[in-house]
């Protein structure tokens, strides 16, 4: 992406990983510059809030400690996510962050 697309879209990229309020708050402020590098984070964001619906399930009907191992797998992708959201580059996060893009490819 062009050093530009990101420095303008960096903020937005940022804000999307600060709960769903602020996934919600990034993808109505995008709506009308479309940057591909918030969007990009946006896809994300929204991929590891079903991880975390999914580590809820899990915890409450399967298996606390798996869901607990879930939610901590959960975590560790959020920080990755954030710290290279806030570094301006556009790393998917490990293992699904490449799934996240193709299954909200939508999103732009």
């Amino acid at each position: 992406m062009i050093d530009q697309t990101v420095q303008e879209g960096k903020t937005m990229a940022i804000i999307s990983y600060l709960t769903f309020i602020g996934l919600i708050v990034a993808i109505i402020m995008n709506l009308e510059k479309k940057n591909p590098f918030t969007f990009f984070h946006v896809r994300q964001m929204l991929g590891l809030i079903i991880m975390l619906l999914f580590s809820n399930l899990v915890e409450e009907y399967v298996n606390s400690l798996l869901g607990t191992s879930f939610w901590i797998i959960t975590f560790v992708c959020w920080l990755f996510g954030i710290f290279y959201a806030s570094k301006g580059q556009a790393k998917p996060i490990p293992v699904l962050g490449e799934k996240f893009q193709e299954w909200f490819k939508n999103i732009n």
